[in-house]
């Protein structure tokens, strides 16, 4: 099949979830059909990104994507206006329309893939001009996206934003009931997830789109890092520009970490990932994990290599109160053979056994114990880090999960 692959962000290097996500399906896909990419572009994409997915793909293109402060309020003032989702009218771009509509005309594609509701409205919008008959269309939406906003709301304390959540929430699952309905088949990446958006959708389970559970995964057979037998970090990893994961760092610092240093005063807390907010980049103590003093909270941003932090590490932590969807760091610590504490919504959708595979806690408290133990007891961890493993193994490898992609795209 020839099959038009659209994503919101340029899906290499695999420095995110939803890059993990739209990465290992092109690649599956890619092996078996002829697979055009088009995706938006950041100044900070790296050129080897391009030249590496060019050797993946039969071809790929991008169209830049800006954004200011300027291009932020126009979207919330049509929001305010309009009734729809700010979220989404923030990543409409016409020359991504255009393109498209030259893509489609110049060629027949036998599928048109939407790799996250950012896309959607861009498939749907190709397939009404496409060149052949109706190309199929595939939404792998990822998340309920509705339920991001509306947890945010539940856990934030500043009344006017939680109104927005609250507003963004209602008008996110209004456009993804009335979005659905218009694909042939649709991907969520849990069960909770595919549940949450099935109330958005007729009842009838027969109406499309057809639905499809399928996990993020990466690749089972890459060895585990070497961490350092007695390594003193906490690491909480992940972009945060993200409102969720800057939330949970956030709690963890004000909440948590407190109380982790009354127990374990040699502790490092590590928190990186793009774009930190004022507020976590004043707290910072240091900025080079190898020459910080006991205690030190060091946020050094976007890293290239994570390895520095995570052998440093006792165990990734994942203080997340929101959020939707499936977290791909839990998923690629279990790779890394790295201890896991999560809160509960933040393993939700992966299939760990708490206790086993990594240990589940919900308040200041339960976090902080969890923490101590584990970086009082390397063994615990080690253990935690073998059974992840094996996990690993059994339910989260790319090229025996993706197969049920088969079914949609028949060679």
């Amino acid at each position: 099949m020839h099959i038009l692959f659209l994503t919101q962000i340029l899906p290499y290097p695999l420095d995110s979830g939803a890059k993990v996500r739209a990465y290992f399906v092109l690649r599956y896909l890619a092996a078996r059909h002829r697979v055009t990419l088009v995706s938006f572009s950041r100044a900070s994409d790296p050129p080897a990104a391009l030249a590496h997915l060019r050797t993946v793909c039969h071809a790929v293109h991008t169209v830049p994507m800006t954004r200011s402060l300027a291009g932020e309020a126009r979207s919330l003032a049509r929001s305010l206006v309009s009734g729809q989702p700010y979220t989404l009218l923030r990543d409409e771009r016409r020359a991504m329309h255009q393109l498209l509509q030259q893509l489609v005309q110049a060629e027949p594609f036998d599928a048109i893939h939407a790799d996250q509701l950012a896309m959607a409205d861009y498939a749907w919008q190709a397939s009404r001009v496409a060149h052949a008959s109706a190309p199929r269309l595939v939404l792998d939406a990822h998340n309920a996206y509705y339920l991001i906003p509306q947890r945010m709301a539940a856990a934030t304390r500043n009344p006017a934003l939680r109104l927005f959540l609250r507003r963004e929430a209602r008008l996110m699952a209004r456009a993804e009931g009335e979005c659905y309905r218009r694909f042939d088949h649709l991907l969520t990446v849990t069960p909770e997830d595919r549940a949450a958006i099935e109330t958005l959708l007729p009842s009838d389970p027969a109406a499309p789109p057809q639905r499809w559970t399928m996990p993020i995964c990466v690749d089972s057979a890459a060895p585990p890092l070497k961490r350092q037998p007695a390594a003193r970090g906490l690491l909480l990893l992940g972009g945060l520009h993200w409102p969720p994961n800057a939330d949970g760092a956030r709690w963890f610092l004000r909440e948590v970490w407190p109380l982790v240093r009354q127990q374990a005063p040699q502790a490092q807390l590590f928190i990186v990932g793009a774009r930190p907010p004022a507020d976590l980049q004043a707290a910072a103590s240091a900025r080079d994990s190898a020459t910080a003093p006991d205690g030190a909270v060091i946020v050094p941003g976007y890293v290239t290599d994570p390895q520095p932090f995570l052998a440093a590490s006792a165990a990734l932590i994942v203080p997340l109160r929101s959020g939707g969807g499936m977290r791909v760091k839990i998923v690629e610590a279990l790779q890394w053979g790295l201890p896991v504490i999560s809160t509960t919504i933040g393993c939700e959708g992966i299939e760990v056994t708490p206790g086993r595979d990594l240990l589940v806690a919900d308040t200041p408290a339960a976090l902080a114990a969890a923490a101590v133990q584990l970086l009082q007891d390397p063994a615990q961890g080690d253990a935690l880090a073998a059974n992840g493993r094996r996990l690993l193994a059994a339910r989260y490898d790319w090229r025996r999960e993706y197969t049920l992609l088969d079914a949609i795209y028949p060679a």
